[in-house]
């Protein structure tokens, strides 16, 4: 709906002078967007409590893109779990051996910087290879000692905000038996999946050696969510249950092993891959998933126009194709068909 308080357009060229006299030159029109929707909150008489928020929201925002960034071309995976989990508990010890394995493969590990399952992630990866996304409750106020030691953190008031981080900045997941806040963020990262408003990852449900805390939540779903319609049957297959820490890693780092990335270009989907396909194998993915298309075929491409004008990954082999949009959470399928071909396999040895 648009705003029923238009802003001044003197007050925009104020706001444009402004940016010019900071010297921000790049994405400049964005900055110019965020500071009319501060002064568009003003004209609209917004209550005081929901600029509270907002100014809050920013300003922890701001905070976390400054701690990631200078660690922006590691790859990164989130490891959510219990703060409760003391450190002679088996998933305590299974999580250390999972960061630690994962930090060896050249990964940071982002946690949410509390104890429990949170500390072992961090004591696994050591302080050089973890960060922090806290969050200030009145029983837990400050970050573990491994992450306030190497100043690698950052506190936020809100979940929401927190938990934006902790998945937007990461390429792989691991979650370890917890209680609601750990489903919670398990369950974020389906429905994300599903609806495709995130692209995929690899996600690891890991157990304890023996455990069945995640097998029987898939028993939930099949018997449940499943049988009653309201999930596809399909739709838990995107996650890995395993109590090995040998195969979560493997899982996790496979998945990057041809596939690199993906953008969307109007509607057309393009797949950049490390490693080119040959004609076989681009005529067996037709094959495989031609009910995933709208239309067409997929095919091997060239850098697309608005690629080159970005100069996005133009390195790359690429494939493209017109994606049913209702099939969009069923894309990691193709994913881990494009992680199999003999080309990526070949190249891997």
């Amino acid at each position: 709906m648009a705003s029923t308080n238009p802003i001044p357009p003197e007050v925009t060229d104020e706001l444009r002078a402004t940016i010019d006299a900071a010297g921000i030159a790049e994405s400049s029109d964005l900055i110019a967007r965020i500071l009319a929707t501060g002064i568009g909150l003003g004209l609209d008489e917004t209550d005081r409590l929901d600029l509270k928020i907002t100014s809050a929201a920013l300003t922890e925002m701001r905070a976390a893109f400054r701690l990631f960034a200078p660690y922006a071309g590691i790859p990164k995976v989130t490891i959510f779990g219990s703060a409760r989990t003391l450190p002679d508990h088996a998933l305590y010890r299974q999580t250390v051996e999972m960061a630690a394995a994962l930090a060896d493969a050249g990964w940071m590990v982002v946690t949410g910087a509390g104890p429990g399952i949170m500390k072992a992630a961090a004591e696994g990866a050591g302080p050089e290879q973890s960060l922090g996304v806290s969050i200030r409750l009145p029983f837990e106020e400050r970050p573990n000692a491994i992450v306030e030691a190497s100043a690698r953190n950052v506190a936020m008031k809100y979940f929401f905000t927190r938990k934006l981080m902790l998945v937007k900045e990461s390429s792989g997941f691991v979650c370890v038996p917890g209680g609601f806040g750990t489903l919670d963020e398990m369950f974020e990262l389906l429905t994300l999946q599903q609806t495709g408003k995130a692209e995929p990852t690899p996600i690891v449900l890991l157990d304890e050696p023996g455990g069945t805390f995640w097998t029987g939540l898939q028993r939930f779903v099949d018997d449940q969510l499943v049988r009653s319609g309201v999930i596809s049957p399909d739709d838990f297959d995107r996650v890995f249950v395993t109590d090995s820490v040998e195969a979560a890693t493997d899982h996790i780092t496979g998945f990057w092993r041809n596939y690199d990335s993906l953008r969307w270009v109007g509607g057309t989907l393009v797949l950049r891959l490390k490693n080119e396909p040959t004609d076989a194998e681009i005529e067996a993915l037709n094959d495989r998933f031609a009910g995933l298309l709208a239309s067409g075929r997929v095919e091997r491409a060239e850098p697309l126009r608005s690629e080159r004008e970005d100069d996005d990954r133009l390195e790359l082999p690429r494939l493209v194709l017109r994606l049913n949009q209702f099939r969009v959470g069923e894309l990691y399928r193709l994913i881990r068909a494009v992680n199999e071909l003999e080309s990526a396999q070949r190249a891997s040895r």
